[in-house]
């Protein structure tokens, strides 16, 4: 199979700077970073008595990693908001967590160039962990304020609706 069957004169490989995040149905302003989606499943090894010296390997559990998502300090407040959702300081006794919706599937879409949409991952029951609201402030320094959220997932998988458009000339 060609690696752009709808495009098989493209050679090369799709970029890794377009791309967009949505949760709650809207996307999420000023993401410039995500983390790889990565999931590792265990090996678990076994041998047969009468076999010393050959082991047998096989899938043990799988674990889906946390995702980072990066973006620079603005005055939009998702990922606090979604941050505060998980821990709340002086909230009150039985209100610090919003059990009820702390948890969020996101979608991440992927663009080639022209700004197509040309592949999308659903990432399942995911809470933030950990939430950096401003970085190491630095007077002598010549940066842009970076926060970031960590998401802890329970799994993904690819939207196979979205597919490869057939890309201008």
């Amino acid at each position: 199979m060609p690696e752009f069957p709808v495009n098989p004169t493209r050679l090369d490989p799709y970029k890794n700077y377009k791309f967009r995040v949505k949760w709650d149905g809207k996307y999420v302003a000023g993401v410039s970073k995500i983390s790889p989606l990565l999931r590792t499943s265990e090996v678990v090894e076994h041998r047969e008595g009468g076999d010393p010296s050959m082991f047998h390997k096989s899938p043990g559990q799988t674990k889906y990693e946390a995702i980072t998502l990066e973006r620079g300090v603005t005055q939009d407040t998702a990922f606090e908001d979604w941050a505060n959702l998980v821990w709340r300081l002086g909230a009150g006794l039985g209100t610090e967590v919003g059990l009820k919706d702390f948890r969020k599937d996101i979608i991440i879409e992927f663009y080639n160039e022209a700004g197509q949409l040309v592949l999308a991952y659903k990432v399942f029951r995911c809470w933030v962990s950990e939430y950096q609201a401003l970085p190491l402030l630095d007077a002598g320094a010549n940066a842009v304020a970076i926060q970031h959220i960590r998401l802890e997932n329970e799994g993904w998988e690819r939207d196979t609706s979205v597919t490869e458009p057939v890309e201008p000339n």
